[in-house]
Parts: C-alpha cells; sequence; structure tokens
C-alpha cells in the first residue's frame, strides 16, 4: 500500500463534498468577489489551490514546464471538476516518481525568493495538501457568507470510507 496515494484518495473525497457544494451556488456567487478574503472568488480561490499543486509538486517537484490555471477561462464548477482531474494526474505522478523517498530533497528555485530552496517530497506533498484544507474552510465560510448553508465537508464515515475504495482512486 502506498500511503500517500491513499490519503489522497481521501482528500479528493472530501474534495468531492466541495465541489457538491459548490454546485449548490448560483453561477454569480461562484464568481462574485468577495471582501475579506483574498483571490476574491470561490472560483478563483479553488483556481488558487489547484495552481499550488501545479506550482510546488509539478513545476518544483517534477521540473514540468506548466501552465498555470487561469481562473478566467474556468467557466463553472463543471470546468473546476476537469482542471481538478488533471491536479489528480499530477499528483499522483508526483507521487510515483518519489515513492518510498519522502525525505528525499528536492531543490529549486522559489519564485518570490532569491535563493534556491531545498525541500523534502514529503514536504511538498504536505504542503499542497494542508494548503487544499486551509482554503476549502475559506471557500466553506464564503458560501455561509453567501446565505448558503453547506453540508459537511470534512466528515468521513466508516459508509463514506468503504464507498471511496470503490471509486476515486489514485492506486492503480
Amino acid at each position: 500500500m502506498n500511503l500517500l496515494k491513499s490519503q489522497y484518495d481521501l482528500i479528493k473525497y472530501t474534495r468531492e463534498q466541495l465541489f457538491s457544494l459548490c454546485e449548490q451556488l448560483d453561477h454569480d456567487d461562484y464568481v462574485k468577489e468577495i471582501e475579506g478574503f483574498g483571490w476574491g472568488s470561490v472560483r478563483n480561490l479553488h483556481a488558487h489551490v489547484a495552481e499550488c499543486y501545479q506550482s510546488w509538486l509539478g513545476k518544483f517537484g517534477l521540473k514540468k514546464n506548466i501552465t498555470p490555471v487561469n481562473p478566467e477561462n474556468v467557466r463553472n464548477v463543471n470546468d473546476m471538476r476537469e482542471v481538478f482531474n488533471e491536479i489528480d494526474t499530477l499528483v499522483c505522478s508526483f507521487i510515483d516518481e518519489y515513492e518510498g523517498e519522502y525525505e528525499y530533497k528536492l531543490t529549486g528555485r522559489v519564485p518570490w525568493q532569491e535563493d534556491h530552496e531545498e525541500l523534502s517530497v514529503l514536504w511538498l506533498f504536505t504542503h499542497t495538501t494542508t494548503h487544499e484544507f486551509h482554503h476549502k474552510g475559506q471557500i466553506v465560510s464564503m458560501a455561509r457568507q453567501l446565505g448558503y448553508i453547506p453540508s459537511d465537508t470534512d466528515l468521513l464515515t466508516p459508509t463514506d470510507m468503504k464507498n471511496l475504495l470503490n471509486r476515486h482512486k489514485c492506486m492503480n
């Protein structure tokens, strides 16, 4: 069993809960700029999460030339799902590339620093996934501020876990 793939499968499940919430939003609310939140709208914040995976795992970790997602090209939640399908492929490629080498250090340039940074595979995976959860909480708060009542986007019950084993798997 690959622990990181198993964990990422659980992350994808909770992401699905967030997509279900986003599908309840009127389109205008999905793209509405909300004061007090970085990145402005639910859509833009969701795109920022995807861009974090692209930057850290794709560019820094896999040394791929990736064009960051442009929120303006994401018209609706279904488009965002497609973006995250690509992110899923990227994450699984990253995990496959460094399987079992979680303390392996990668060196690269970080755009806002002059010096190169040395980061472990585990750090990169942990940073991107915790970053997603941080912003997932913000998206739920934004939905509440817009007048929606979100369902729980975090709780995984034993039944949920059983259903998860049958779909949305990163593991091949």
